[in-house]
């Protein structure tokens, strides 16, 4: 699996906020892209958890239209992420015990 930060905005309450610790990546057992923003101060459950089933997002534009019909937004990721994205959807899904990649974007 694969973990990047990236800065996801919203305005689900009716206030502009910003989680500048959000995470976007790539899921090979649920063969989906994924993103986590807004934990709870309590829980840490993310208020905005999308790409949670199998196959929910096959491409990053899918699941950028789905984080946009939610109120949410992330800011336009960059060639060099969008490309680790989709080579990290290429890679066969890993086996239990793997390493993910982490990087801040």
């Amino acid at each position: 699996m694969s973990r990047y930060t990236i800065t996801v905005t919203g305005t689900v309450t009716g206030h502009g906020r910003s989680d500048p610790d959000a995470v976007i990546g790539y899921d090979p057992p649920l063969r989906t892209y994924f993103v986590q923003a807004f934990p709870h101060q309590e829980t840490d459950e993310p208020g905005l958890w999308l790409g949670t089933q199998d196959r929910a997002f096959e491409t990053l534009e899918d699941l950028h239209r789905a984080a946009i019909s939610h109120g949410y937004d992330f800011i336009p990721l960059s060639p060099k992420l969008a490309a680790k994205q989709v080579d990290d959807k290429r890679q066969p899904a890993g086996v239990p015990g793997e390493t993910q990649s982490s990087a801040r974007c």
